[in-house]
């Protein structure tokens, strides 16, 4: 692995390990076992960090939310869906729960956010849409496009919300399924009786997530 790649997954690890406002250049440094001058060869400083790794989140989230090509919404692909939003939430933890901060310090990332954000909300409503015209969803057509923001709504708030209800400064796995869990709730109210059946299964197999001992990496 490059250096420059190797001290982008050391920054992630940290901040979602100890929380970006917690962790320095210096300590990148010292985890890498990397002198100070050798990390500003790659980076100018952390913020500079912070925009690559946000890169690398754009990618997934841009990946993440893309209208299906199957015939129809089904039980495996939204249970897909559903598996890549945690797994989003949770490998960029730190973003989520600190995300108006880094923002506000840093007015080229803001602008950036904004603009894929636009882009996300536009691509969730196309989602939406398929999924009204397969009958799963039923409400106005012209209500998706706030069903789809307040999905978003809940996918982005919840990591810094969870926190903001205990003492702990560390989310866990099983909070994050707990989001998921609430985002279903959302879904069930608007679905139709026959999609009821995979959404309430769905309901079950995220009960079970966070029930079960999870990793903590």
């Amino acid at each position: 692995m490059k250096t420059k790649d190797r001290i982008v997954q050391a920054s992630l690890e940290l901040f979602n390990q100890q929380g970006e406002r917690n962790v320095t250049t210096n300590h990148i440094a010292a985890h890498l076992q990397m002198s100070p001058g050798n990390l500003y060869y790659h980076f100018r400083n952390k913020e500079d960090i912070i925009r690559s790794i946000f890169n690398e989140y754009r990618a997934h989230l841009e990946e993440l939310v893309t209208p299906y090509e199957a015939e129809h919404m089904n039980l495996a692909l939204l249970t897909k869906y559903f598996d890549t939003i945690f797994n989003l939430m949770w490998r960029f933890r730190f973003l989520y729960a600190n995300m108006v901060d880094i923002l506000n310090r840093d007015a080229q990332l803001k602008a950036q956010y904004i603009k894929i954000q636009e882009t996300v909300l536009a691509q969730i409503v196309v989602v939406f849409e398929q999924m009204h015209d397969d009958g799963i969803l039923v409400m106005s057509r012209t209500q998706l496009p706030i069903l789809a923001d307040t999905v978003k709504l809940t996918v982005s708030c919840w990591i810094s919300y969870r926190l903001s209800q205990t003492e702990s400064t560390e989310i866990t796995q099983a909070q994050v399924y707990e989001g998921l869990q609430r985002v279903l709730m959302v879904f069930k109210a608007y679905a139709s009786d026959a999609a009821q059946i995979d959404l309430e299964s769905l309901q079950r197999h995220y009960a079970g997530k966070i029930m079960a001992p999870l990793s903590t990496d």
